[in-house]
């Protein structure tokens, strides 16, 4: 990799996810300073699809009941401050928007794959790290918010279920294993970690007594939940040569 300039278009997948899963186009640009040190910028792009837990809920939770014809029937009343009327993952279920990253690259084992005594392809193995800069979507505060100020909407209204853009600062670190069957050309998977605090859910999660660990009808930051976001990516790399390599 040394003297190497390369670049990795990318497809990343989040794992886990509890109401929406995140599929992110991508792109890194790096450059290799040693064999084992490289300096990159990555890059992606946020597409959401709902689980079937979300699913669930909105089949059974929000549509069955039909909320919005019967907002004064008891069990509407109970969810109100939780709940959307309408399309839980237009309302209220955070999303991952985009992220932006520049990153260290450590190359500590390098070497050849054989495959059946005959076919040889160049093989690493490199750790990442770096600070993210994320850009999120979550419900709206409503009721209060953190600092004890009262806002003009309540959590049980209607209009209280909207998303609103954030954006984040989190650590990101992770482990990827690369194939490269030409000098040009390469592909590798990698596992990537983002973790932060986030309202996944737009729920009144927290706030309350005792020690802010119940329920205190307001949505705002104090609803947030750490988060260890993991990630699995399908690279393809497209290497340089420096040009003194070259000639």
């Amino acid at each position: 990799r040394d003297g190497r300039f390369e670049v990795t278009p990318n497809v990343s997948f989040t794992l886990l996810d509890e109401y929406q899963r995140t599929i992110m186009p991508g792109l890194r640009f790096q450059y290799h300073f040693f064999d084992w040190l490289g300096l990159g910028v990555w890059g992606g792009y946020g597409f959401q699809y709902t689980t079937g837990l979300a699913d669930q809920l909105q089949e059974k939770a929000v549509d069955a009941r039909a909320c919005t014809a019967n907002p004064s029937s008891k069990e509407c009343r109970l969810t109100q401050i939780n709940l959307s009327r309408g399309s839980l993952a237009d309302d209220q279920f955070a999303k991952l928007q985009w992220a932006v990253s520049p990153e260290l690259h450590f190359i500590p084992f390098r070497g050849k794959i054989a495959l059946f005594s005959a076919l040889f392809v160049d093989t690493d193995v490199n750790i990442f790290l770096g600070p993210a800069i994320v850009g999120l979507q979550e419900r709206a505060e409503c009721g209060q918010d953190s600092d004890g100020a009262r806002l003009a909407n309540t959590c049980a209204s209607a209009a209280s279920f909207a998303l609103e853009s954030r954006v984040t600062v989190a650590p990101t670190f992770g482990l990827g294993l690369n194939f490269y069957p030409t000098s040009i050309f390469g592909f590798g998977a990698e596992y990537r970690a983002m973790p932060f605090e986030w309202n996944t859910s737009g729920f009144d999660n927290a706030g309350g007594d005792p020690d802010g660990e119940f329920p205190d009808t307001f949505v705002n930051s104090d609803d947030r939940q750490f988060k260890f976001n993991s990630l699995i990516s399908v690279n393809f790399i497209f290497r340089f040569p420096d040009l003194e390599t070259s000639e």
